[in-house]
């Protein structure tokens, strides 16, 4: 890898509040991270299985379905922070790091800071220790995108099956009540 590469990489991922990270299962998934010692460091709660709403461990991110194991492998892409497109991919290997060693605690030491609106924030690491994986994705190669060698697909694909969906259709008279009448008219 280039010092070039190696600095774009850097770069993007200290300056992005999102990567996309694609494990050898499933579609890629927008995770938030922080940049720690040359590589993405990332938590996530490790099931989705269902549990109630105001469990604190819920509100993490899901990384569930995404194949992450330790020594595996993923595909982290960044955009650019100005135009948003795709700026770099690059492929990682995936650490997963043990809960009390010195490299967890130094890395949940940097994610605590940015992790926003926890409900726990003071005992925030001892829940991570337990129903959380903290991930360490290290470069491991040459990027396979990059700019002026990106391909020419658009990568497109069908958003995730959600139930934050509308199940109804919109009222009809809804857009009369939000732009309210127009000046000049009388009843």
């Amino acid at each position: 890898m280039t010092a070039l590469d190696q600095a774009l990489i850097e770069e993007t991922a200290k300056k992005s509040a999102l990567l996309w990270i694609r494990g050898p299962q499933g579609p890629a998934r927008a995770l938030w991270h922080i940049w720690h010692e040359g590589a993405v460091c990332l938590v996530g709660r490790t099931s989705d299985a269902p549990g109630p709403d105001t469990d604190p461990g819920r509100t993490e991110q899901p990384l569930a379905g995404l194949g992450l194991t330790d020594g595996g492998t993923a595909t982290v892409t960044a955009r650019s922070k100005d135009k948003g497109g795709r700026l770099i991919a690059w492929p990682a290997r995936v650490v997963v790091l043990a809960p009390g060693t010195d490299a967890w605690e130094a890395t949940v030491a940097g994610l605590k800071t940015k992790r926003l609106n926890t409900p726990d924030s003071d005992t925030v690491a001892e829940r991570w220790a337990r129903d959380c994986r903290v991930l360490r994705l290290e470069p491991a190669g040459e990027p396979v995108q990059t700019p002026g060698a990106m391909p020419d697909a658009a990568h497109t694909a069908t958003p995730l099956p959600t139930p934050a969906t509308t199940r109804h259709q919109a009222p009809a008279g809804l857009p009369r009540l939000l732009l309210g009448r127009k000046r000049g008219t009388r009843r």
